[in-house]
């Protein structure tokens, strides 16, 4: 993968990765581990781990010298037998991959997944002290390869975990999709009755500005001592390590691509605040954690679409989706409205009954279709609204009305009904 006089660098230097390096190129020393070449780098590029914790690829030539200031010294990581230390609660880790499930591996200066329940617990060893913790690596994907299935074993082992005698389950997740599998489990798990907690990572471990154990730490802290049950996600509240939110699980969006603070409730406040100390300041009302069984109703119909109004969409490209769907959720402009042209087709497949739901592109207010003609035009096509629910929840709550009521008149009732404080018709102040 390097060029020749660049492999021969390396080996005449016994260069090998993991090693720490000092690399001079056109009289400039760069200082750092040297990291498996990338497929897509060049074959007179090296990449090195900095003292930061970034990668920076260096270009050398013939005249370039490799010197190996140390070699890797293997850390292996036993499985150890897990503490059970009397009179603390006891937290479930489920790994399902993610930034969050990674760690660094030293030997190399890569950063893995984590693969075994001693990576996930040993990755953040302090929270040992404020829980015992147990693991399980259910999954070891990047949360865009989440499906419908995954969902519903993950849902299945909360419940089986929390029947078993945990006080509660904390799920490392991928960010890009964590919004939309809370939302899922917690239509899933009904009333749960102890704290389900959702966490993730902006940045992975081997960076010094990671958030990978700090909301790890905090959604324990809010699972010792916050006694509230339901389905929640736990990420910073600000760009320091100060505060960390904890939203309903059917209420949060990633807002941002990179910023720690990525994940902002909609339409309503955090549920809680915890500080880096662990204090718990709620905002809003919620159920105690009780002894109650978790009942578990995973069934989703997958015959569900989830698409975006813009302006020139053209009815004719949808219409197979539309027709051969058992629900279709819009997320409409403004109020919840599309083109007029799109109503023929809104009508034709409600009558072939497809549930059509509408939402709202802005997320924050709520839909209302009885404003404008446009509106009362989709009412009267049949389309119903959900309030100020998200796109995605609805989304993940129509694939499970549809699967848990006999009827397609059922499953728009159970649309229009809260279940898991996904949906209000209040406005709230922010």
């Amino acid at each position: 993968m390097y060029a020749d006089f660049l492999s021969k660098k390396l080996s005449d230097a016994g260069a090998d990765e993991g090693c720490m390096l000092n690399v001079t190129v056109a009289g400039k020393t760069y200082k750092g581990v040297l990291m498996p070449h990338h497929e897509f780098s060049g074959q007179d590029i090296i990449i090195l781990k900095m003292k930061s914790g970034y990668n920076i690829g260096i270009r050398l030539d013939e005249s370039s010298q490799i010197e190996v200031v140390s070699r890797p010294v293997e850390r292996v990581k036993p499985e150890t037998a897990e503490e059970t230390k009397k009179g603390l609660k006891t937290i479930v880790l489920i790994g399902t991959g993610g930034t969050i499930a990674s760690y660094v591996d030293y030997r190399t200066g890569a950063v893995h997944p984590a693969l075994s329940t001693s990576d996930m617990i040993n990755a953040v060893p302090e929270i040992k002290e404020i829980a015992n913790i147990k693991a399980n690596v259910l999954f070891s994907i990047f949360s865009e390869n989440m499906t419908v299935p995954h969902w519903q074993q993950l849902a299945k082992a909360i419940a089986d975990e929390l029947n078993n005698g945990a006080d509660a389950v904390i799920v490392p997740h991928g960010t890009d999709t964590m919004g939309y599998t809370a939302a899922a489990v917690a239509f899933m798990l009904g009333d749960v009755s102890k704290p389900v907690i959702f966490v993730g990572a902006q940045r992975s471990s081997d960076r010094p500005s990671s958030d990978a154990s700090s909301n790890l730490m905090a959604a324990a802290r809010f699972c010792v001592n916050g006694n509230r049950a339901g389905v929640f996600v736990v990420m910073h509240d600000g760009s320091g390590d100060d505060v960390f939110a904890v939203h309903n699980g059917t209420r949060v969006r990633k807002m941002h691509t990179s910023r720690r603070d990525a994940f902002k409730s909609i339409n309503v406040p955090p549920v809680a605040l915890v500080d880096r100390a662990g204090k718990i300041t709620f905002n809003c009302d919620g159920r105690p954690v009780s002894k109650d069984r978790v009942e578990v109703r995973s069934d989703m119909c997958q015959d569900v679409v989830l698409l975006q109004f813009y302006p020139g969409m053209d009815p004719v490209l949808f219409r197979d989706i539309f027709m051969k769907s058992k629900g279709v959720v819009i997320s409409g402009s403004g109020l919840g409205h599309v083109n007029s042209n799109m109503v023929p087709l809104i009508k034709e497949a409600v009558d072939n009954g497809t549930i059509v739901v509408i939402t709202s592109q802005c997320l924050n207010g709520r839909t209302n279709l009885n404003v404008y003609n446009t509106g009362r035009d989709m009412l009267n096509a049949g389309a119903i609204t959900v309030m100020d629910m998200l796109p995605e929840t609805a989304y993940a709550k129509l694939m499970w009305a549809l699967a848990n009521t006999k009827s397609t008149e059922a499953a728009k009732g159970v649309m229009k009904t809260p279940l898991a404080g996904e949906m209000s018709d209040r406005r709230v102040m922010l």
